[in-house]
């Protein structure tokens, strides 16, 4: 069966293959077995002028509104207008006209003209690039505004934190902050707008003082998806040159890894990108530094040591206890005959 699905492959493609009889007028194509020069009575070398004036004396003959009481058969005069209509369209527009032109001049070229034929028709009205240009747009607008939301529930979380809480609190006393708040309150504010103000006050010395790294970090203008972009070859030559750099200083002269250069092979040990390894607290990245991960062997010890830590937590988990429990006595594909 295998073997003569092959060979009706092998068919089907020697017939695709085969060349096509040389005929320049096609079935389908402009204006059919017609050559749309001879329609509208005019030359190869006519003008576009010549061809529009053509054009509106053929139209003008056999529009189907003209066809009312005259001794044409009214179907002839619809297909003849068409004809007429399907040939001006053709030869209108220069590069058609070319295309055109050029099939008339290489008819064997059968598959070209389909492809020209087809691509100018089913071409798009609006520029892609516009509408290239306009989704990369929409996207960041939405990629910024969504990076504030994230970034503003985690203020609002930090500010229900008592550690954090406690200490914007004593620095807004220290400021004053909160007693100026408290005395514009006595004046002209109730206590739910008083209350309002402090708890501004403590979010935006949050903001101030804390350095939020990860997903939750402060969004920048510059890590939206359009002056990604913009900015590609300048990161793009920006990182080859520091390769190179390392290239030299670490493979060729042999130079000592300073820490930054550490941490940026552990974190390439560890398949983490920027914004996971940032958010990691600064103890965890000494412990690795400590511990030397940017040796393979190291690493491949901690990881292994890691790996046994997941495993006698979800041993003693509840939660993994009762999931194996399930999948020894009723796990997936038993079969179970319940009496009803």
């Amino acid at each position: 069966m295998a073997a003569g699905a092959a060979r009706l492959l092998v068919l089907l493609l020697a017939v695709a293959l085969v060349p096509r009889p040389a005929r320049a007028l096609v079935e389908g194509l402009y204006c059919g077995q017609h050559v749309c020069y001879d329609v509208l009575g005019v030359s190869r070398e006519a003008s576009k002028a010549e061809i529009a004036r053509a054009y509106r004396q053929l139209a003008r003959r056999y529009h189907p509104d003209r066809q009312h009481g005259s001794a044409q058969d009214p179907d002839a005069a619809h297909e003849t207008f068409l004809l007429v209509a399907t040939a001006y369209e053709t030869l209108k527009d220069e590069e058609t006209r070319k295309d055109y032109d050029y099939m008339l001049d290489h008819p064997e070229e059968y598959y070209r003209h389909y492809y020209h034929y087809y691509s100018r028709r089913l071409a798009p009205k609006v520029d892609v690039r516009i509408v290239i240009l306009l989704t990369v747009c929409a996207i960041s607008v939405f990629q910024f505004f969504s990076w504030w939301s994230s970034y503003n529930e985690a203020i609002n979380y930090l500010a229900t934190v008592p550690k954090y809480r406690i200490q914007a609190t004593e620095i807004a006393r220290q400021q004053g902050l909160l007693n100026r708040a408290k005395e514009k309150g006595k004046n002209r504010r109730s206590k739910e707008e008083t209350r309002k103000e402090e708890e501004d006050i403590i979010k935006n010395i949050i903001k101030n003082k804390i350095d939020i790294k990860g997903g939750y970090q402060k969004p920048k203008v510059y890590d939206i998806l359009l002056f990604q972009i913009l900015l590609a070859p300048f990161y793009v030559c920006k990182y080859i040159i520091w390769y190179c750099w390392w290239i030299y200083c670490f493979n060729i002269k042999g130079q000592e890894y300073g820490e930054e250069e550490k941490l940026y092979i552990i974190r390439r040990y560890m398949k983490m990108s920027q914004s996971q390894f940032d958010s990691l607290e600064d103890e965890q990245k000494k412990t690795f530094l400590e511990r030397q991960l940017w040796m393979r062997e190291n690493y491949e010890v901690y990881k292994q040591e890691q790996e046994e830590e997941l495993k006698k937590k979800m041993a003693m988990d509840p939660r993994w206890k009762r999931y194996r429990r399930w999948m020894r006595n009723e796990g997936p594909g038993r079969l179970t005959f319940i009496d009803e």
